[in-house]
């Protein structure tokens, strides 16, 4: 890997380095989603919270969206598929 793949993000007042096989920009911008995904989740609470606990809360919060994301996805393809399929059928039945 290149220096391109290694960047300094600060995610919820912690600072890393991360090295992957992304460019730079690209992995301060996850860090940048999962720092205002971790702050939503503490200020959604009554009292500070532990680190370790809004990270947990955040991380369930992103894979709800996520599943929910493919979900639909799947749903829609599915939605498509049987589209084409009635088309093919109102075709074939006119040739």
């Amino acid at each position: 890997m290149d220096n391109n793949n290694l960047a300094r993000v600060t995610i919820y007042g912690h600072e890393y380095t991360v090295k992957a096989p992304a460019d730079s920009t690209y992995i301060k911008s996850i860090a940048e989603f999962v720092d205002t995904k971790m702050r939503e989740v503490q200020d959604k609470m009554p009292n500070e919270q532990s680190t370790e606990r809004i990270a947990i809360l955040a991380a369930m919060n992103i894979s709800d969206e996520l599943l929910s994301i493919r979900n639909d996805k799947e749903s829609f393809s599915t939605d498509i598929e049987n589209k084409i399929q009635s088309l093919i059928e109102i075709i074939d039945e006119n040739i």
